[in-house]
């Protein structure tokens, strides 16, 4: 059980926390629900039947404690932009403009209704339209339409803050 567990976190830890960071204003906040997420994984993995592929599982454990953070938690102060995303280039220049523009795409991604935050944060995971549908608990054409709608309204979002 304890080698199963630490495969998936092995496995999923990088996507899943980027996960708790579209969820989360703060680091410490990300963090804290990064560790409730692998908590709740901790304790369903006995419980997993195989009715889905164990990718799915967890997303499915992240996604619910997710929405439990989203409805815990108070509205923010104002925004924090702080997701960092390594870039191994060694020009700083460009550094840091794709940080800067990482930094605005995931506060427009955190801006973004949560039922079109759901579906775009684990598109950007890798998760099938299936996948998603499953986790999320909508139909799979469903999946589709609310990416389409997530992706005009993040281009709105991105062009505002141009």
């Amino acid at each position: 059980m304890k080698e199963r567990f630490h495969r998936l976190l092995m496995a999923n830890g990088p996507a899943l926390l980027r996960l708790a960071a579209s969820y989360a204003d703060t680091v410490s906040d990300r963090d804290d629900l990064f560790q409730e997420i692998s908590l709740a994984i901790w304790k369903a993995l006995p419980q997993f039947r195989g009715d889905s592929s164990e990718r799915t599982f967890i997303f499915r454990i992240a996604h619910n404690r997710a929405m439990s953070h989203l409805a815990k938690r108070r509205p923010p102060a104002s925004p924090v932009d702080d997701v960092e995303v390594p870039d191994l280039r060694p020009d700083p220049e460009s550094d840091l403009l794709l940080k800067q523009k990482h930094e605005q795409l995931a506060a427009a991604i955190r801006r973004l209704p949560v039922e079109y935050r759901q579906v775009v944060t684990l598109a950007l995971e890798g998760l099938t339209y299936a996948e998603i549908a499953d986790v999320v608990g909508i139909h799979e054409n469903n999946v589709g339409v609310r990416l389409n709608r997530s992706r005009q309204m993040l281009r709105r979002l991105m062009e505002v803050e141009r």
